[in-house]
This record gives C-alpha cells, sequence and structure tokens, in this order.
C-alpha cells in the first residue's frame, strides 16, 4: 500500500467537476484507491461517495493506493491532485 495526504487549496474543495475529473484519473489504475478525511473514506471511482466526503478548502485528504501499479497510481494522482485541488 502506498498513501499521501494533501491539502486542498481549491477554494470550492472537491466539487462536481474536479470530482469527475478525479474518478476518470482513479480509473486508469488497476489499485484500489481510496480517498480519506477524517473518519469517512470514499473509492475514488465513486463520484458521489467522493462528493459525499465533504472535502472544503483547508481540508487534509489522505489517499491511498493498494494493488499492482500502486507505486504509479500514487504518483499520478499525487500530479493529479497538485494540479487540480
Amino acid at each position: 500500500m502506498r498513501q499521501f495526504e494533501y491539502v486542498i487549496g481549491d477554494e470550492a474543495g472537491i466539487h462536481a467537476r474536479p470530482a469527475g475529473l478525479l474518478v476518470r484519473e482513479a480509473k486508469k489504475y488497476d489499485s484500489k484507491i481510496t480517498v480519506s478525511k477524517g473518519d469517512k473514506s470514499a473509492s475514488a471511482t465513486g463520484l458521489m461517495a467522493l462528493m459525499g466526503l465533504g472535502v472544503k478548502c483547508g481540508d487534509r485528504v489522505c489517499v491511498r493506493a493498494e494493488g499492482g501499479d500502486e507505486a504509479a497510481a500514487c504518483e499520478g494522482l499525487r500530479a493529479f491532485f497538485e494540479e487540480n485541488f
């Protein structure tokens, strides 16, 4: 398992448009990818679940990847978060 933490800098947090892009990015990998905020977590491939986390600007999220391509998934998603959130 690989993971990283990221503090959301986007003023709107994780809302519909970037959440949809995140789902698309996560589906590129075979690993199981989850996003957690506090005690809540959601699959990175579930749009409504991601939006249900209620991630706002300034919130810290933990992104975990587990599977055969977890290293690539973690690096790819870290870059995605830095570009979009």
